[in-house]
């Protein structure tokens, strides 16, 4: 198991596996999940942020419980798309989680993730800032897969 690119998780997958999401962030790491066809991502869960050990445990218990056979990471891209040092960070933690999981594992573009998610939860939903705390992160979650998933589904 390790990181590698969506078209060779993708293709490693059996039929019917679903896709986990992670939104990593400094105290929750935001959860979304896939339908068994991997078209639609749905927010799942946020945890909190803790020892990889055990974030690895939440995420391995969730994985076989919804019959997922990967993760899809948000890669905190600079702006200008060039990876910083929360880039490199998420990746070193992508890497120990896919080991310590057994999970394959994709970077995924997260750039204004959380941003886009923040404009809707204001103007749509007109949620309360601390309501809007509370999804935040399992809304972004769903969106980077999402986009993961209409890659795929571009293909």
């Amino acid at each position: 198991m390790g990181v590698i690119n969506l078209t060779g998780l993708a293709a490693r997958l059996p039929p019917g596996a679903r896709l986990i999401g992670l939104d990593p962030g400094r105290r929750t790491i935001g959860v979304a999940l896939s339908d068994v066809s991997r078209m639609v991502a749905t927010p799942h869960a946020s945890l909190a942020r803790g020892k990889l050990a055990q974030n690895a445990a939440e995420i391995a218990a969730i994985a076989r419980r919804e019959g997922a056979g990967g993760l899809v990471v948000g890669l905190p891209l600079d702006l200008d798309g060039r990876p910083g040092p929360a880039a490199q960070a998420a990746r070193d933690w992508t890497h120990a989680l896919s080991a310590a999981t057994g999970l394959d594992a994709v970077l995924w573009d997260e750039r204004l993730s959380t941003a886009a998610v923040e404009r809707a939860l204001i103007g749509e939903a007109d949620l309360s800032r601390r309501r809007r705390g509370e999804i935040v992160d399992r809304l972004a979650a769903a969106w980077i897969l999402q986009g993961a998933l209409d890659f795929l589904r571009r293909r």
